[in-house]
């Protein structure tokens, strides 16, 4: 497999064992910090989680033959 990004060179300075570790807490990290100011900051989020959102009016269709 070609490296065409040129980005290989990273597992040079970091290992693996370190590198992927320290990525995916970084992306866990920042998901938990998104959640945490909707749930801070909107009314309707965690009305949402609780299940007492309120009903979106729906718009019915019907096919006329």
């Amino acid at each position: 497999m070609a490296d065409t990004d040129g980005q290989h060179g990273i597992w040079l300075v970091v290992p693996p064992k370190v590198g992927l570790p320290l990525l995916l807490g970084t992306v866990t990290l920042i998901a938990i910090l998104v959640h945490a100011a909707l749930i801070g900051h909107t009314t309707w989020f965690p009305k949402y989680w609780n299940g007492s959102a309120a009903k979106v009016a729906a718009i019915e269709t019907s096919i006329v033959k």
